[in-house]
């Protein structure tokens, strides 16, 4: 009965671990989504939440009305769409950070990034995993190099998560 408890006690180690690792998506703009004004500016909406290595950004926007250019630092600033590095254009699009450091988006609509539809967001190190994905975070982009783009608002998406915990629960009842 030993080895049972064991290995119980292992498998139930195993998912918190998986728990742990499988990351959050965010709606940038909420319910509004990807828009010219929103009622929360992206610079606040940033500032609420903790982006990490795994999650998942969304846009949502009109496909035809609008789009979002991943740019380089220098382009972010001064607005400049000739160069993206991704153009993201579908109307329901997904980036997942797969890596720390910041990530900058422009509208791609004429004049939209000069009138502030614009996001800067800054991934931290997966060293900070056990942090909270709603503690504020300062960017520092003078700090980091451009990032190139990997492949409701900030919303956890927590139907996985609940099925495994609850699993792993189960499984601590019945073998320890």
């Amino acid at each position: 009965m030993d080895s049972l408890s064991f290995f119980g006690f292992l498998f139930v180690i195993f998912l918190s671990f998986l728990c742990s690792s499988q990351g959050y998506k965010f709606y940038v703009g909420g319910k509004e989504g990807w828009v010219l004004n929103p009622s929360e500016s992206y610079s606040h909406w940033v500032g609420r939440n903790r982006f990490q290595v795994n999650d998942t950004i969304v846009f949502k926007y009109k496909k035809d009305s609008d789009s979002v250019l991943v740019v380089h630092r220098d382009d972010y600033f001064k607005c400049n769409k000739t160069k993206p590095i991704h153009n993201l254009k579908d109307g329901h699009s997904k980036l997942k950070f797969t890596r720390s450091g910041p990530f900058y988006f422009i509208s791609g609509q004429d004049d939209h990034c000069e009138k502030g539809q614009k996001v800067l967001v800054v991934v931290i190190s997966p060293n900070y995993h056990h942090m909270s994905h709603k503690s504020p975070v300062a960017p520092s982009p003078e700090s980091v190099s451009p990032a190139p783009a990997p492949a409701k608002s900030s919303a956890r998406d927590v139907s996985s998560s609940v099925l495994v915990w609850v699993f792993s629960l189960i499984m601590a009842v019945v073998f320890l």
